[in-house]
């Protein structure tokens, strides 16, 4: 691929709120009027087969809270509670392992939060005993795992190989010092490139680091700075999000409006520099969304054999595994729903410590939203449809089932973004950028701009 060109007007023109597809029905549409009775039906029926699993385990602990954060997090310098939650995760794996069918092999395993390596090294390793005594790991497992660079030792990173975990992801946001101090996270350069060093001398197969624009005093030049910086370390993937702006949500973000938020426009213009600069010389595909990999990434091997999909940690290379959660606010997927933990940490424990599934609410999903879902999965991570094909796989008319659908898509063709003949279409590289939006045509469970509650689409 050819480095991509940014059109700021048409940024502009389609950056409205919409879902990240993370899942569909999207998460603003999970209730809590759904039962642990009702959905055991469901997963009873899951474990018939001996499908491919996904396993994720939400540690939520942070020793200090940086203020642009949007995750579910518990903030604690007390690092005590540790050992604690892992035995109760342990004691939620119990819970669920009878359920779920003894031929099942992990494909994948992801440790998420807050910041997992909270977790001592002892600890990471007796959650390691955990995982191992009631899961089954495939050779080839994707074992991905999210670290804080700030309270990183070697030790934390030979436990975490030993368990098997084989790829990191780290949060950067950016190497601006005044940028790290205004959002509470100070992180200098030297910190980032031991843990890498680190975790290229223990065997990690893949790293990717977090960036974010539009945080307090960044600006096309300081952020181009920081782009150096990264590319000197040569990350196999990175993800550079926007950094959204929800203090009614997360009411700590309210700190940083004392400091100098970047106008919409100067966002934008770092938006472009970063996707200008990154595809440049083809050092690395915009896979699209936030996502960035290097060509011989397998996330970038995966899209252009098509073999990507999407789900709640984002786009992933295990087609067709089905997710279990522990932990509190995971999300489980399986092809007929999904269901969500307790969100708050005492509800969680209260209802693991009682030997009960914590569960907070859920979704099931319809024929007519799995249409849909899939639909909006092949655009999102082939980058185009096929008619025919998809109407084979789905059992319908394609064409026909979508015919208005298709028809909303003609802003996008004319504005470049989208290509269409008879037999499918395709999304453009410039309309890479823009793929939520184009996504959005296929989704009816959409509510009206004014009334969504999602951050914007780029």
């Amino acid at each position: 691929m050819n480095q991509l060109n940014v059109n700021l007007d048409l940024v502009k023109k389609y950056n409205v709120p919409g879902p990240r597809y993370t899942s569909y029905p999207p998460a603003t549409k999970f209730t809590d009027a759904i039962s642990w009775e009702q959905l055991s039906t469901k997963i009873e029926a899951n474990n018939r087969a001996p499908r491919d699993l996904s396993v994720y385990f939400h540690i939520p602990f942070c020793e200090t809270l940086c203020w642009f954060c949007g995750c579910t997090t518990v903030i604690t310098l007390n690092h005590d509670k540790g050992m604690g939650y892992v035995e109760a995760l342990g004691r939620e794996v119990a819970k669920m392992a009878p359920e779920l069918n003894p031929q099942r092999k992990a494909v994948q395993l992801h440790f998420g939060g807050g910041s997992p390596t909270f977790l001592r090294p002892v600890e990471i390793r007796r959650l390691g005993e955990i995982i191992h005594h009631y899961f089954t790991f495939s050779p080839d497992i994707e074992a991905s795992v999210e670290v804080d660079p700030r309270r990183l030792t070697r030790d934390h990173l030979v436990a975490l190989r030993e368990i098997g975990f084989n790829r990191a992801s780290m949060g950067v946001q950016d190497f601006n010092p005044r940028v790290q101090e205004a959002i509470h996270r100070i992180q200098p350069r030297e910190m980032t490139q031991q843990a890498m060093d680190w975790m290229r001398e223990l065997g990690f197969g893949s790293i990717n680091l977090d960036l974010i624009y539009g945080l307090p005093f960044q600006t096309p030049a300081s952020f181009n700075e920081t782009l150096d910086i990264v590319l000197t370390m040569k990350p196999d993937r990175l993800a550079v999000f926007s950094y959204a702006h929800v203090p009614w949500i997360k009411p700590s973000q309210k700190i940083l409006e004392r400091e100098v938020l970047p106008t919409p426009e100067t966002k934008l213009e770092v938006l472009k520099l970063v996707i200008e600069k990154l595809t440049a010389d083809g050092q690395y595909v915009y896979i699209g969304m936030d996502h960035f990999a290097k060509p011989t990434d397998e996330l970038a091997i995966a899209q252009r054999e098509k073999k990507l999909q999407r789900n709640f940690q984002g786009y992933s290379t295990r087609a067709g595994s089905d997710i279990y959660a522990f932990g509190m606010s995971s999300i489980s997927q399986i092809p007929e729903a999904y269901w969500q933990n307790e969100k708050e940490l005492p509800k969680w424990q209260e209802a693991v410590d009682a030997g009960k599934v914590p569960l907070n609410r859920a979704c099931f999903v319809t024929d007519e939203d799995k249409i849909r879902r899939e639909t909006i999965m092949r655009v999102m991570c082939d980058l185009s449809l096929d008619f025919a094909a998809m109407s084979q796989k789905l059992g319908i008319n394609f064409a026909q089932h979508f015919a208005g659908e298709l028809a909303s898509l003609a802003p996008f063709e004319a504005d470049g973004l989208v290509k269409r003949n008879p037999a499918g279409l395709e999304v453009t590289e410039a309309g890479r950028l823009f793929i939520r939006n184009i996504a959005m045509c296929f989704d009816n469970t959409l509510a009206p701009e004014g009334q969504r509650r999602h951050s914007k689409t780029i």
